[in-house]
């Protein structure tokens, strides 16, 4: 509706109705987080998660309302009606630029479970949101590096043991668990430093999505396989918030997880070397499903 003036005002309009949209709605959902603090009774718990994702949900609903009145972008979206509101997914997807997040709350808000994502510890000090984190259950992860389980070897499986009680909160209510398998953004740079195998995508990191299904496995049946792609090609953040973003193309399809990769020791190396075959297998679909998309736009 506003997309008709100049880029510049556009990007300050949506910048501007992103941060009290944040700002109100973090406000709303801090009180039945601080209660679900200072009230340690189980039931009572639940209670609270259940209102603060009905609150996240509207925070989602009301940034796709600011998108859509300051933005043009065109959508094409495949397979979101294989979706369900409840249940328990583990989503996985390509990562191009911040707008992936933006795009995938867009898309699945009230499909599906609201999404989660694993965090750094360091984050939950983030002012305004670091504390929504908390309330949402989004999992602090403290993740040790072989250098220092080497040098203090009580270390070994603490990740392991800190995941599995950060999943033991997703047990009760439906959930996504969310994974930018690729670890970090996709740019040619970091795609030539890694001498990635794949035309159009990083080496997966396998370490996240194996410690989940080690720890709830049994309760995650399915994998939301999202390819995100952009005929305009990966934009900035900048480039969204002004309006510059002409389409966005999600493509999404359920995969069941194998029942030989659920709750298994993530230490195993039996284990390892089959989940990293099934990974690669999906990686190489995905990067040739880029490949063909980006095809057209090369004619």
């Amino acid at each position: 509706m506003l997309s008709f003036l100049p880029a510049p005002l556009v990007g300050c309009l949506a910048s501007l109705s992103l941060a009290i949209n944040t700002i109100f709605w973090c406000t709303l959902l801090y009180i039945p987080a601080i209660l679900k603090l200072i009230i340690p009774i189980p039931a009572w718990r639940r209670a609270c998660t259940r209102l603060i994702i009905l609150i996240s949900e509207a925070w989602i609903a009301c940034n796709s309302a600011w998108m859509k009145l300051t933005q043009r972008t065109q959508w094409k979206v495949e397979g979101l009606e294989e979706l369900q509101r409840e249940g328990w997914y583990l989503v996985v997807c390509n990562h191009q630029s911040w707008v992936d997040i933006f795009a995938m709350q867009h898309v699945l808000n009230r499909r599906i479970p609201f999404l989660k994502f694993f965090l750094k510890k360091e984050l939950i000090w983030v002012p305004v949101i670091g504390l929504a984190w908390w309330g949402l259950d989004f999992p602090f992860m403290s993740r040790h590096t072989p250098e220092q389980i080497a040098k203090h070897p009580e270390l070994k499986g603490k990740d392991m043991e800190t995941t599995r009680k950060a999943c033991e909160k997703f047990r009760t209510t439906p959930v996504s668990v969310m994974n930018f398998v690729e670890g970090t953004r996709f740019t040619k740079r970091k795609h030539e430093r890694q001498q990635s195998p794949y035309q159009n995508l990083l080496k997966p990191k396998l370490g996240g999505v194996a410690f989940v299904l080690s720890a709830m496995g049994e309760y995650i049946p399915t994998m939301v396989d999202i390819t995100i792609h952009y005929p305009g090609g990966a934009p900035r953040l900048r480039d969204f918030m002004c309006g510059r973003v002409p389409a966005v193309e999600m493509y999404i399809r359920r995969v069941t997880i194998p029942e030989a990769l659920k709750s298994r020791n993530v230490d195993d190396e039996a284990f390892k070397q089959e989940f990293k075959e099934w990974m690669t297998a999906l990686w190489r679909e995905k990067d040739a499903k880029l490949t063909a998309l980006k095809q057209p736009e090369q004619v």
